[in-house]
This record gives C-alpha cells, structure tokens and sequence, in this order.
C-alpha cells in the first residue's frame, strides 16, 4: 500500500518503469559523494520508506536490506575525491547519479531525481525538490546511498584516526575543523572545499 506522506503523481502506476535517484556526501569535507537508483517492484512494497535523514539509523540499516531484497533493480554510482576537486562537487554529483542509473540491471523508462537538477541520462528524466519525502522511489535511493556513505566513512575513521569521522562523517563541523588544523588534510579531504583549500593556502604561505 503507498505510504501517505508521497504526494507525487507515481508513474509507476501506469506502467512505467521508474527509479529513484539520489545523493548523499556534497556537504562533507571528505570522501566520496555516492549516488544510489533503485526501481522499485510494485508487487512487493516496502513500509516505512522515508527521507534517510528523517529516520534513524536503525530503521535506516533495517530498511537498507529490505530494499536490496525487495526492489526490481537497485544500483550505486560515486564520484571520488579526485573528480570533485577537478569537476566541481555539482558536476561531480551529477556523473554519480549518471554512474548510478547506467548501473541499473533493468533499464527505467523514467527517472525521478531528487533536487531541481537532472544529469544527463538515457531515460527522461525529472527533477523533484524535496523528492526524498516525496516519491517512494527516491526514498528507497536516499536510504541505500546514506547508509552505504555511513559504512565507509566508518571505515574511513580507521584508516585516518584523529579527524571524528565515524561521528561527523565528513561534514565541516567544530571537531572536524580542529581536527584539520591540527593534523592538516588527509590525502580523502577535498582540496576544492574552502576550509581546506584555505588551510592548504596558509601551509603554504
């Protein structure tokens, strides 16, 4: 049954063939940005598909699986540290959504992206503000890019300890801004990002 918070149109009424696109990471001073699509099968629903960042991480992991287990088609697309300091975080954002729907093993007729830009794909594609909250398609998306994100950055705390990655997971925040001036940037922080481009300026300077 549909979840009543998703007030979009769901062409996947009609037949269409439609994933859910969306990413986490284009904030974080740190690690990749992972997009994730997933098509969802309407012969087996999913309950409580939410914006990733309105549930726990709890539910968050819980859900995780049973989109794996349950979606017609699901797939992961990223943009590494390397293409966000040459493309731009937006176009970086933009080839791993692109990466994420070519990766799909059943081709979406119609992808529904979260945000007001679409990247250029092979299938139409439409761009939902808030589309997280409000098509379940994009949901499913939030959550398997968010977690997936979380695990490595989980792994990221292990190989560069002293930055509070596993709490902060890369966003600029007061532990991990200190933690950069006092250890300087790690070869994973994004040279592009102002507070370590400005860090990188005074070492050099």
């Amino acid at each position: 049954m549909k979840q009543n918070q998703f007030d979009w149109c769901d062409a996947s009424d009609t037949g269409i063939i439609v994933a859910g696109v969306d990413e986490v990471g284009r904030g974080p001073l740190c690690g990749p940005v992972i997009a994730a699509a997933v098509i969802l099968d309407p012969a087996r629903p999913i309950e409580g598909l939410n914006d990733s960042k309105k549930l726990s991480e709890k539910k968050r992991e819980a859900l995780f699986d049973v989109i794996c287990h349950n979606a017609l088609a699901w797939s992961l697309g990223r943009a590494e540290v390397a293409e966000i300091d040459e493309l731009n975080i937006l176009h970086a954002t933009m080839l791993a959504m692109q990466r994420a729907v070519e990766g799909l093993s059943v081709r979406p007729e119609l992808a529904y992206i979260d945000g007001n830009r679409c990247p250029a794909l092979s299938c139409r594609a439409e761009a939902i503000v808030k589309g997280d909250s409000r098509v379940p398609e994009i949901a499913a998306a939030s959550i398997i890019a968010k977690v997936t994100r979380d695990r490595e950055m989980l792994i990221m705390d292990m190989e560069w300890p002293g930055y509070g990655i596993a709490g902060h997971k890369g966003y600029p925040t007061k532990v991990h801004l200190e933690a950069l001036r006092k250890l300087g940037p790690a070869p994973v922080h994004r040279r592009s990002f102002k507070p370590v481009r400005e860090l990188l300026a005074d070492v050099v300077s």
